[in-house]
């Protein structure tokens, strides 16, 4: 195995391959034993950490996906520093004795903002993404090149640790065009991507419509059941009677949408599962090993055909093996045990992990409203979306003044996602995708005006929805059957909360509100969100994630890593804000909690 010395000797050339039935490293039978975990839910200061709990309980690989959005977040834009420096994980992992399986996408789904997507492609409204279009596959193929720089020297073939190589990704889930996906298969070829293993991923059932016949098929399946993973590789058989023989995604948990309950998955039905695959002989790589945080705005959201609209929330916790902060659960062990038994190896010792702080109530006694804050708006006769004045994420806030009087239905047509309406500075109402609801009664007079100030609470990163997936008011809005126009639209991505004008006056409803503290030493806490509504929450100017009181996460993780030695400063946005509010650091998770009526 390469390990230890990462990239300070001389690169040795090792060769990875399908042989027979099975993977083979350097000629010789591989049982690939992975588990996933994203760079980028991470925090870049605990990768070698994460890395040495996977190792220590048995995996001998890490599965990984590359997030497109982050890695281009304008067009020609490229960002693979810091916490996107993706070439530097992959490292670590090798010098911590792990080999990689790169899932580059462009399309990843894993929960996050529109699948990976970078948001600006919807600029383009005749766009038709996941597919040949070339207004699609011009752009799809410049990012899959970037990312060969930084990768394809990492392969195995060229001395680096990735054996494997995903193309598209759970295709057959979504459509059956192999042309589309032969096309992603050579753009990564093109990119360098022909010193590992290319394979493609799909549930059992779906092999037939994602996969293509030049490359080995992993399938992606979990559920409660004992047998699960017995019946979902005799799927497989079907189709692909020689094998090899791959669990690309293990499901071993689930993740938690806002308004229902945290996941909780069963141990023992899991493990056995492992155990049952371990013993065959087949490869296997954990979905999550290590969920982490889907940090900022970075959440994603579920879809049906039917339209039904389920935005993710902020911690990817997964009830994975390892827990939202690194911390080993009863997953984990019981993992480990398995693992131990059926590879016959002694594993490293489990590290230890440093207790989480507890933090005493940080008082917001600062605030700003976010109608005294507004930036220059754009003129424009009709709605415009998010990616129509070049926003990705945050808010947005649409005002006219009404020509005439209405009284009647106010229609936000193709509202994405969550919506306050204000009649002449006054809320009457508010809508929300998630409850299918874009329409309320509002009486108005002439000359008064309508403020709609819409929220993105997370593109939609799975399902037939995904091509049309515009954030604020995507279509038109109407009020008494007629449409208005003339609108004053104000881009609120929110980068700049420390630049708000705060004072201790007074502030209730769109607020954002401000407290410090002081801390001797730092370490990781949970942020008690539980006072306030709707918003967003800032730690030392970054964007930690999300605030919505209907649960089930109360608390956000809040990083060691994230925190300074002195003072420290937090920023909440409330859509329905008032003065005294105050954030207590926890020493423990809170992701299970009731929160007020759905």
């Amino acid at each position: 195995m390469i390990c230890g010395s990462g990239f300070a000797q001389p690169a040795v050339q090792h060769s990875f391959a399908v042989e027979g039935n099975h993977f083979a490293l350097d000629g010789k039978p591989f049982q690939v034993i992975s588990g996933e975990m994203h760079y980028q839910r991470i925090p870049r200061a605990y990768w070698h950490e994460r890395l040495r709990m996977a190792k220590a309980m048995g995996l001998n690989t890490i599965t990984v996906y590359a997030f497109w959005n982050e890695h281009e977040p304008k067009p020609g834009v490229w960002d693979f520093t810091g916490n996107n420096d993706v070439a530097e994980f992959v490292r670590e992992a090798q010098q911590e004795g792990l080999y990689v399986v790169l899932r580059p996408g462009p399309y990843v789904c894993a929960e996050w903002e529109w699948g990976g997507y970078p948001s600006w492609l919807l600029k383009d409204h005749g766009i038709v993404v996941r597919s040949t279009d070339p207004k699609f596959m011009g752009p799809a193929r410049e990012y899959l090149q970037q990312l060969g720089k930084q990768l394809a020297p990492l392969q195995i073939g060229n001395g680096g640790p990735i054996i494997l190589v995903q193309v598209e990704n759970e295709y057959g889930s979504y459509g059956k065009d192999h042309a589309y996906v032969e096309a992603i298969h050579k753009a990564l070829v093109d990119a360098g991507f022909t010193k590992s293993q290319l394979y493609t991923a799909d549930g059992p059932e779906e092999v037939p419509d994602g996969s293509l016949p030049e490359l080995p098929a992993g399938i992606n399946f979990g559920g409660s059941g004992l047998h699960s993973a017995e019946h979902a590789f005799a799927t497989l058989k079907k189709y692909r009677p020689n094998g090899p023989f791959f669990n690309s995604e293990y499901w071993a948990g689930w993740f938690d949408h806002w308004g229902s309950k945290h996941a909780h998955t069963s141990v023992a039905n899991e493990a056995g599962n492992l155990d049952w695959i371990l013993k065959q002989g087949y490869s296997v790589s954990i979905y999550m090993f290590h969920g982490g945080t889907s940090f900022g705005w970075m959440n994603g959201a579920n879809s049906d055909d039917k339209g039904s609209y389920e935005p993710d929330v902020t911690s990817y916790d997964y009830d994975a093996p390892l827990d939202e902060s690194g911390r080993p659960t009863k997953k984990y062990y019981a993992f480990r045990d398995v693992i131990a038994k059926d590879t016959g190896r002694a594993l490293p010792p489990v590290p230890e992990v440093a207790p989480a702080i507890s933090v005493p109530a940080v008082k917001l006694t600062e605030a700003a409203s976010l109608w005294k804050n507004l930036p220059k708006p754009v003129h424009s006769a009709q709605v415009l979306s998010m990616e129509d004045v070049d926003q990705s994420y945050g808010y947005i806030l649409y005002r006219t003044k009404l020509k005439d009087a209405a009284s009647g239905e106010l229609v936000l047509d193709q509202l994405h996602d969550y919506a306050q309406i204000y009649a002449d500075g006054i809320l009457a109402g508010t809508l929300d995708r998630r409850l299918r609801q874009d329409r309320m009664s509002l009486d108005m007079k002439k000359g008064e005006q309508l403020d709609i100030l819409v929220e993105n609470t997370g593109r939609v990163n799975f399902g037939h929805a995904l091509p049309g997936e515009r954030a604020g008011i995507t279509k038109q809005v109407t009020l008494a059957g007629k449409v208005l126009t003339g609108w004053e639209i104000y881009s609120l991505p929110m980068t700049a909360v420390d630049a708000m004008k705060y004072s201790t006056k007074p502030c209730t409803g769109a607020c954002f509100y401000r407290g410090s503290f002081d801390l001797n030493a730092t370490g990781d806490t949970f942020l008690d969100t539980s006072a306030f509504t709707k918003g967003e929450l800032w730690l030392n100017g970054s964007p930690l994630g999300r605030i919505w009181n209907i649960g089930p996460q109360k608390a956000l993780y809040a990083p060691g890593p994230f925190l300074k030695q002195g003072r420290n400063e937090i920023v909440v946005f409330d859509l329905k804000g008032k003065m005294g509010g105050s954030v207590e650091g926890m020493d423990k998770p809170e992701l299970d909690w009731g929160g007020a009526a759905k």
